[in-house]
């Protein structure tokens, strides 16, 4: 009997944890009109979207208040709401449940460690996870996920290329080769409990800020990965085609798969708006990219800047004409029901 084998037989096939309460307000003001999906839309309907998607990482995601307020802000509701959570949780079937009220797909950035956030846990090691040390946890996650029915984007341990994290081969007491081993381990462990309705987000940080580290020999392989999640800010530039291209050009040298801004936006100043600008007519001029995910957070909010959209009139404006021009994805993006305030 395989060590795999024994690990799942160990562990328990319950899970999930109770509803997550979250702020309600009253119906969004949006120029969109709800557009039927088709019923029991699985993964392959995910994949190869034939517009493009639209998405918001608010504070407090996936709360009402907060995408609401950020669909009142753009004009446009978000097909997908992106939030985050450590290894110190369970898997939290209330955001997964509504974020698809309200017709947004779950991008759920899963980070693994703990409550501290120091770049160096040596109790995260990836060789920890890849050897089995967190298979009960990781097992009964992907149980929950796969109980819940319906298909999510989960991003594990992003920004792996940076060495701000305990994940960063860098880190941790990692070394070279580790990454991929702990990613199709967690891989693998999901496939065997038959929660195979995950669409897998590889979700490096664009090379600026890096240090150069290689892109190629931390990624897991392409039966392992369904999208490339790439995450870059504007912090003072004019121009997104120049801080998001290089990154583009380094993934596309070894994958085709598709492309999804999985976190982005632009501090506040002067410069913003012809930022965004510019962001709106690289997405529309770069097909393999199939949308983006806007980090819409203050310092307060935890954004490293304030990459709020809609703080700077002149941004809003861009923001707002940017996502008219864009073929979008219909919304709801989900075949769920529509809660009357989502």
């Amino acid at each position: 009997m395989s060590l795999l084998t024994v690990t799942l037989a160990a562990c328990s096939s319950s899970g999930g944890d109770p509803f997550h309460e979250s702020a309600a307000t009253g119906t969004p003001s949006s120029r969109e009109t709800p557009v039927p999906a088709p019923k029991g839309l699985t993964k392959a309907d995910y994949l190869h979207p034939k517009g493009q998607y639209y998405g918001v990482a608010t504070f407090h995601a996936p709360a009402r208040a907060t995408t609401d307020s950020a669909t009142v802000a753009a004009g446009v509701h978000p097909r997908i709401l992106e939030y985050y959570q450590s290894w110190n949780k369970p898997f939290s079937l209330g955001d997964f449940d509504l974020s698809y009220q309200q017709g947004a797909l779950p991008l759920l950035t899963w980070e693994p460690y703990g409550t501290s956030r120091a770049a160096d846990q040596p109790q995260y090691a990836l060789k920890k996870i890849a050897s089995g040390s967190f298979d009960r946890y990781i097992i009964t996650f992907a149980r929950q996920v796969k109980a819940a029915g319906r298909p999510i984007l989960l991003r594990f341990a992003h920004e792996m290329n940076g060495d701000w994290y305990p994940w960063s081969e860098q880190n941790s007491g990692n070394a070279p080769g580790d990454y991929v081993k702990a990613w199709r381990h967690v891989h693998d462990l999901f496939d065997a409990v038959g929660s195979t309705q995950v669409i897998w987000v590889w979700s490096p940080n664009i090379l600026r800020g890096t240090n150069g580290v290689q892109l190629q020999p931390l990624y897991p392989g392409d039966q392992y990965v369904d999208w490339i999640g790439i995450d870059g800010y504007g912090t003072g530039e004019k121009s997104a085609r120049d801080v998001l291209q290089p990154t583009v050009d380094a993934v596309e040298s070894f994958s085709g798969k598709p492309i999804l801004l999985a976190e982005t936006g632009s501090s506040t100043g002067p410069q913003q708006a012809e930022w965004t600008a510019d962001l709106f007519r690289w997405l529309k001029s770069t097909p393999n990219v199939i949308g983006f995910v806007w980090f819409q957070h203050s310092q307060d909010e935890g954004g490293r800047y304030d990459y709020r959209f809609d703080i700077d009139p002149q941004n809003k404006a861009a923001y707002r004409q940017g996502l008219n021009a864009l073929s979008l994805v219909p919304w709801p993006a989900t075949d769920a029901k529509i809660h009357p305030n989502g």
